[in-house]
């Protein structure tokens, strides 16, 4: 057998009756980890013989509860062949519950987390984005390839997963999945909802999550200077692939949406507000929150340039967005003809707008938080550090006044 199994038949001298007797006790240890009950046997104190783990004398009482024991010890050990030659994954309490007619359904790890997706995946649209159906999906995918490189099966019981599995699977995603640590901690987040789970239903006796504690690393975000923004405005392109990414992302910069916003930005997302002024208002595919967003000139002239644009008008749609890959990989072509260096992403965009074009400009931090569609302004005071610069631009004023 690969791993050691001991048992140990015993009496609580404490616990004695007015009769003299106590309950026999059987402690079954494996891998390290113990589990105990009582056997529902009781004799005299003076009758146990700690060290045979018997009861001694010939009495008929005595030679029944040894009988007892005797058998007790053959179905441990049957039991753990069993789980050995099913090659299950067991511990010292599944062996006790099988032995007290208590074990449960072995439910299945990758299983629960397969129905879960299921779920997810038919609710798109109604409770759930598209986006987060796609990130459990991943998870559950790392999750499976880490049983396979780690336990060599396709997958296991959920009440294999203890606080081991939890920290091997975090290493695991900074190790061979390269993810960084901010995008380890996400994914294993996506996973607890699933042990979540298997602990409502009671397919696991504990939250194994009990003790693991997530923290996340604060991010120093990019965005452009308005220096950086006006060279990529001042770009001609012979090529109309390059303008149009180039116009989308200035856009974006000056609306603050994200990449599947804009892409499914429509034209009745474009309405007259009670200032008489033009604003967008639609739903963040991420959060399915409202964004309410004034539009300022630059981004009007942008929408005037393509609403004539057939094929926008057959889809009802504002701009035309190609895919994801395709405006990251052109914005990059576009940093560099405009001499930045920066890693320029299309979501670098919003990052512009919140910081450059809004905080920096003295618009209050709660109403750049509701244009961005956030659910929690601790996520829009990620980019407050721009308010130093403001600061320090009102400061030097006032030090020419003192002057």
């Amino acid at each position: 057998m690969s791993l050691s199994l001991s048992l140990l038949f015993y009496i609580k001298k404490s616990k004695v009756d007015s009769t003299g007797k106590t309950n026999i006790y059987l402690r079954i240890t494996f891998d390290g980890c113990r589990s105990e009950f009582s056997i529902h046997r009781k004799t005299h104190v003076d009758w146990w013989n700690s060290k045979a783990q018997l009861a001694m004398g010939n009495s008929s009482d005595a030679q029944n509860i040894n009988q007892h024991l005797s058998i007790l010890r053959n179905k441990v050990y049957s039991i753990q062949q069993n789980f050995e030659r099913e090659n299950e994954t067991y511990t010292a309490t599944d062996i006790r519950d099988v032995l007290l007619g208590k074990d449960k359904i072995h439910k299945m790890l990758l299983e629960i987390f397969q129905d879960h997706n299921d779920k997810v995946k038919s609710l798109i649209g109604k409770d759930f984005a598209i986006g987060t159906f796609e990130r459990y999906r991943t998870c559950r995918n790392h999750v499976r390839d880490f049983i396979k490189k780690k336990y060599k099966k396709t997958d296991i019981p959920v009440k294999g997963v203890d606080h081991k599995f939890i920290t091997g699977l975090e290493y695991y995603l900074k190790t061979t999945r390269k993810c960084s640590h901010n995008s380890a901690i996400k994914y294993i987040t996506n996973f607890k909802k699933i042990i979540r789970i298997a602990y409502a239903n009671d397919w696991i006796d504990k939250d194994p999550f009990l003790h693991w504690k997530a923290k996340l690393k604060v991010i120093e975000r990019e965005f452009l200077t308005e220096e950086e923004i006006q060279k990529i405005i001042d770009l001609e392109f012979k090529m109309e692939r390059l303008d149009q990414v180039r116009d989308i992302f200035i856009f974006c910069c000056f609306t603050g949406l994200a990449y599947a916003d804009v892409k499914k930005l429509n034209r009745g997302d474009i309405v007259v507000g009670a200032d008489g002024e033009e604003w967008v208002k639609t739903k963040r595919s991420k959060t399915d929150t409202r964004s309410n967003i004034p539009i300022l000139p630059i981004a009007k002239i942008l929408i005037e340039k393509y609403k004539d644009n057939p094929h926008l008008i057959e889809k009802d749609l504002v701009l035309p967005v190609l895919s994801n890959q395709k405006m990251n990989a052109y914005i990059k072509e576009i940093a560099n003809l405009a001499g930045i260096t920066k890693n320029l992403t299309f979501h670098l965009a919003r990052h512009t707008f919140a910081t450059t074009v809004t905080l920096s400009n003295g618009v209050p931090i709660e109403s750049v938080s509701k244009m961005l569609g956030h659910t929690n302004l601790k996520t829009t005071q990620h980019y407050a550090k721009i308010l130093d610069m403001k600061v320090s631009k009102d400061m030097a004023i006032l030090r020419s006044k003192f002057k």
